[in-house]
Formats: structure tokens, C-alpha cells, sequence
């Protein structure tokens, strides 16, 4: 039985509101976060995630509200991700009406922090938010990508691939593989990275980051991604949520 490849608008947010840029910079505004998951829900989409790209004391208050506002009236799951820090966090955001929670930061700081939340909430609820990209000049792993933190500002050093195959073990139930060498860039997923990921967890993969055409959704599935996600592309009217399942039917994908 083949399991539906999922498709999921972003909001990344910012003090209320949700923005875009290129890379994680050039920050510009794209609307009411409400307002656009009623419409991507109208749309068919899937699932929507919101992330706090602020993540400020502020940001995540601002953040709950958006989460409690939008759970009244959008009913396809909700994942929530920025600046959580702890299990209560998690529990502040599932209380407002997140369905999961993604957690990235601050699971590399402490990856204890992916074993408590899987352990208080089961794995279901939990995803691995993995800004990678493909090692500087100068640098190596053992995969060729890198793990970055705080939006993709910082690098670590850490094996992209490694730190995946670490916490589903520590019990998280979905990766959303976001490459920041493509994000925002609109050409195309970066397949190989899905490939070498894919090939080391057998946990749910979502594909992120340089989406420009309905055929890159395909192409991402092609490669083993459950789930495909994207933002500009949708926010700035290049193609509806319906186009892009459109084309993973066409492709032989099964969509909802």
C-alpha cells in the first residue's frame, strides 16, 4: 500500500506576521500567517507549518497566539517550530492546538531534548528541523553536508546525515530535511542530499528548501521524500497547492 506524499505550505513568522526571503535573508513581508493557512487549507494542502524565525521571548508568544488562532480555523495538522527550547515549550504549543513540533537549535545544543519530548509525547509529535548544506571550502564530513543552527547563520560542523540517523534514535518521528543552499532559490530540491538522508532513516523524510516549479515536487518524491514543503512559491501566487499535487500524480505519486 503506498502512503500519500504529502504537500505543506510554510509560514515562516515574524513578529505576527509571516515573511520570505532568499537563503534565510532579504526578510520581506507575505501576509496575515491566519489568513494564508485558510487559504492553503482550502487549497487541499496537507499539513501547514509554521516556524518562528524571530524566536525572541516575544516571537514565541506572539507565536502561541498564532498557533491558537489558526487551530480554530484550519483543520488539516499543524507543526510549529522556532526558538523551542524545552518540553514545557512543547507543551505550550500543543496546548495552543500544534499538532507537532519541530525542534532544531536547540536539540544540537542538547539532543537530550529530542529524547524527552519523544519520551513525554511519544514521536509522533516530534520533528527533526535539519538546516544543512553542502560543506564550505575548507571543511568536510563524512556526507559532504553540515548541520547549521539559528536559521542556517551558524555552522557546526556536524555530519547532516549523521545527526539524522542520532535522533530518530532518540526518538524522532519525522526529518524535515531543509537545504539553505536552496531555499528561497527556486531551482529545484537538492536531490542529492534527500538521496544520501533517505538512504539512512526510514522515518517519514520532508523535503525542503528550493521549490520553483510544480515538477520539483515530483522530482523530490522521485528521491524518496514522504512529503515535499515549500513557501514562496505558494505565498507569491507561482503555483497553487493543486498544481503541485497535480504533478506528483502525473508522475505516479499517490496525493490526497
Amino acid at each position: 500500500m503506498c502512503v500519500a506524499v504529502r504537500v505543506i505550505p510554510c509560514l515562516d513568522v515574524k513578529d505576527g506576521r509571516v515573511v520570505k526571503g532568499v537563503n534565510f535573508q532579504g526578510l520581506r513581508d507575505a501576509g496575515d500567517p491566519v489568513e494564508l493557512a485558510s487559504r492553503y487549507d482550502l487549497q487541499g494542502a496537507d499539513e501547514i507549518t509554521f516556524l518562528d524565525v524571530s524566536a525572541s521571548a516575544e516571537g514565541r508568544a506572539t507565536m502561541v497566539e498564532v498557533v491558537s488562532r489558526t487551530a480554530e480555523q484550519v483543520f488539516v495538522p499543524l507543526t510549529v517550530g522556532g526558538g523551542v527550547r524545552s518540553v514545557e515549550d512543547v507543551d505550550r504549543l500543543l496546548r495552543a492546538g500544534a499538532d507537532k513540533i519541530s525542534v532544531s537549535t536547540a536539540a544540537v545544543a542538547r539532543s537530550e531534548l529530542l529524547a524527552e519530548v519523544a519520551q513525554r509525547f511519544g514521536s509522533q509529535v516530534l520533528v527533526l528541523s535539519l538546516d544543512a548544506r553542502r560543506c564550505p571550502q575548507g571543511a568536510s564530513t563524512d556526507s559532504g553536508y553540515e548541520v547549521t543552527t539559528h536559521g542556517g547563520t551558524r555552522s557546526t560542523g556536524i555530519d547532516a546525515v549523521a545527526w539524522a540517523v542520532r535522533a530518530v534514535g532518540l526518538g524522532v518521528g519525522e526529518v524535515l530535511l531543509n537545504s539553505m543552499d536552496a531555499d528561497g532559490v527556486a531551482d529545484g530540491f537538492d536531490t542529492e542530499m534527500i538521496d544520501a538522508v533517505r538512504r539512512e532513516i526510514t522515518v517519514p523524510l520532508i523535503a525542503s528548501g528550493g521549490a520553483g516549479k510544480p515538477e520539483d515536487f515530483a522530482e523530490a518524491a522521485d528521491h524518496g521524500a514522504d512529503a515535499v514543503l515549500a513557501a514562496s512559491v505558494f505565498h507569491y501566487g507561482a503555483m497553487t497547492v493543486a498544481q503541485a499535487k497535480e504533478a506528483l500524480r502525473e508522475a505516479g505519486h499517490p496525493v490526497r
